[in-house]
């Protein structure tokens, strides 16, 4: 708790207060990433992200050889596997890392 002065009515306007009642509070820093981004460079996080690039690039190949039907097919398998990979790889990572 705070310290009550007490001022006489006549000092109050004339003399200002040379100490003063409020104590400053410590700084403390707080970060807002709970971990460390070196974490992202775990071996499944890599291999998981590597598979999706090699895909993708599989997949560019394909279509400028021009077998759009091939193309076509890996599209429709990747709208589906695409989703469930991150999401795994996200519930793995905070699995993993946070607790």
């Amino acid at each position: 708790m705070r310290k009550t002065k007490w001022f006489d009515f006549r000092n109050f306007f004339h003399k200002p207060s040379l100490t003063s009642s409020i104590k400053p509070r410590p700084f403390k820093a707080y970060s807002f990433v709970p971990f460390s981004p070196f974490a992202m460079l775990d071996p499944t996080i890599l291999t998981i992200g590597g598979i999706v690039l090699g895909i993708a690039i599989i997949e560019r190949i394909l279509e400028r050889w021009g077998v759009i039907d091939l193309v076509d097919q890996f599209s429709k398998i990747m709208r589906f596997i695409l989703p469930v990979t991150f999401y795994s790889a996200l519930i793995y990572f905070f699995a993993t890392f946070m607790f």
